[in-house]
């Protein structure tokens, strides 16, 4: 999970998009009787085939959990089209003049998933200005400010979602700050401490997610891959968290598991990249075909002017390509957009492979006044 995230990040806002979402802005539509489809929407679905888009554009009942459902998609499949289609479906409720703040909410998700932080912000205002009690968009704007770096906003952002969400929830949103400000093991142990008796699984799985990250940074690697493990139990298409898990594999060198945990999984590139890297230290044939693919989605994206996927393409130019200056350009352009642990750490061992720890130093100066603590970086110096 990119902590990112809420690491976030995407967890988070998925956790709040099932479980926090506040009542409709609109006059609901009601169904004549209880056998009545609004929508049919089996796993899988492609865009094209679902009629529900048109009834979507005079229905806000149905255009939001649609665009919920192209959301989850784009989250446990990793292809962003996904992202496109909720967008479409949220367009007509966006552009009205007065504010929609169910539509407006989804429609910050998918410029967050997209790494348009700034408009993203823009959009949650415009939500909630016009409803301030909706524990979704406070936590949604936490989120992507503590993506930013800016965590006394996202604190406060994190004190709002507290007035209106359930306080096992507002406590995960707490102590995840202040796990990256100052207060890593004390954070640590109170989400550790937190009983998951009457949490619903997306809540419990954001709780593991955090304490993995956190056990990560603490150097607590056995109980990281405790909640890691845990986390997949219950979401097991969290490609965040098994990016995260693959990354304590291979810093273990226990590749053979790392190829069991991504089989199947080529089609999402961070988790692709994970698999490159294992085979790279393995010497497996199968190298040359992942960097092919590899190259080639971040020539795609280059193309459409994304850069959703720039922490792994550093990864990648460092790690499988071997060429640090190219990994420290793509590194600092990241670092500029995001501000999480793991893109301080791609920075810091792309400046060293670099022999230029002076295209580093904003980023640590960061880490340092904001109290950020990571045995990982403590390794290099840092």
């Amino acid at each position: 999970m990119e902590a990112r995230q809420f690491v976030k990040q995407l967890l988070g806002i998925i956790v709040v998009s099932g479980v926090l979402c506040a009542p409709l802005a609109a006059s609901p539509f009601t169904p004549s009787n209880d056998a009545q489809v609004l929508a049919d929407l089996p796993a899988g679905a492609h865009h094209t085939e679902l009629a529900a888009r048109r009834l979507a554009r005079g229905r806000l009942a149905v255009a939001v959990p649609l665009a919920r459902f192209y959301i989850e998609q784009a989250r446990s499949t990793g292809d962003l089209r996904f992202l496109g289609y909720a967008e479409a479906v949220l367009q007509p409720w966006v552009a009205q003049a007065a504010p929609v703040p169910s539509a407006l909410v989804l429609e910050a998700t998918v410029q967050q998933s997209r790494h348009e932080f700034d408009a993203a912000l823009v959009t949650l205002n415009r939500s909630l200005n016009a409803r301030r009690d909706d524990a979704q968009a406070w936590l949604t704007r936490s989120t992507i400010l503590r993506v930013l770096g800016r965590y006394g906003e996202a604190a406060d952002a994190c004190e709002q979602f507290s007035r209106w969400a359930d306080a096992a929830l507002s406590i995960i949103c707490q102590q995840g700050l202040k796990g990256l400000s100052g207060h890593l093991n004390s954070a640590y142990a109170a989400l550790a401490a937190l009983s998951s008796q009457n949490m619903l699984d997306a809540e419990r799985g954001w709780r593991d997610a955090e304490l993995g990250e956190m056990a990560v940074r603490l150097g607590r690697d056995s109980d990281a891959e405790h909640w890691f493990r845990d986390d997949l139990q219950l979401s097991p298409r969290d490609f965040y968290v098994r990016a995260a898990y693959a990354d304590l594999l291979l810093r273990q060198h226990r590749n053979a598991e790392v190829f069991a945990l991504l089989k199947g999984e080529e089609s999402i590139e961070p988790l692709l990249l994970r698999l490159a890297i294992a085979q790279k230290q393995q010497n497996d044939p199968g190298l040359g075909h992942s960097t092919a693919l590899l190259e080639a989605a971040f020539s795609a994206e280059s193309a459409r002017g994304e850069a959703v996927h720039r922490r792994e393409q550093a990864r990648f130019l460092l790690e499988v390509r071997n060429n640090p200056q190219a990994a420290l350009a793509v590194a600092l352009a990241n670092w500029a957009v995001q501000r999480e642990p793991d893109d301080l750490l791609v920075l810091v061992n792309a400046a060293q492979a670099a022999s230029d720890m002076q295209k580093a130093a904003a980023a640590i100066k960061f880490a340092h006044t904001q109290g950020i603590s990571d045995v990982r970086l403590a390794k290099l110096g840092v």
